[in-house]
């Protein structure tokens, strides 16, 4: 079964999140997927992991691309896996996909947002039932994670 992990965010921005935490997954050797909810949020996404960093940026394409199947990390609003990722993040609310196939999905989602407050535990409930090892994370006032369920 998919290792299923919330991330609350509380103290940080998801652009400010999200670049450490595909960093982590790369240093263990994996693929990502990160799917938005929106093409906007996608491009967006895009446009900052180019540039989050002053000395570095972090290798990465779209889904609808060329040679998407080679980019160590992939942004999509789509179900797909086409670079054959190990984790898969969803941010903004966006719909998961089966996950049966990777070994961590991570859904992101703002803590000062209702509506995605509101999806993530809707989706927090299909994954408890369907089997998931489920883990919840929120943020400390010093923008670590602490495990709360």
């Amino acid at each position: 079964m998919t290792e299923v992990l919330f991330y609350h965010l509380t103290e940080s921005t998801l652009q400010d999140a999200l670049p450490g935490l595909l960093e982590r997954s790369l240093s263990r050797g994996w693929r990502a997927v990160v799917q938005a909810g929106t093409e906007e949020r996608r491009d967006a996404l895009d446009a900052h992991l180019w540039s989050f960093r002053d000395d570095s940026f972090l290798a990465h394409g779209l889904d609808h691309e060329p040679h998407a199947a080679d980019q160590p990390v992939l942004l999509t609003t789509t179900a797909g896996n086409p670079n054959a990722a190990q984790i898969r993040f969803l941010v903004d609310g966006a719909a998961p996909p089966d996950l049966s196939s990777y070994e961590r999905a991570v859904f992101l989602f703002d803590g000062h947002d209702a509506v995605q407050v509101d999806a993530a535990r809707e989706h927090w409930k299909v994954m408890k039932s369907g089997g998931h090892d489920v883990t919840y994370w929120q943020q400390t006032s010093d923008k670590r994670w602490e495990r709360k369920a």
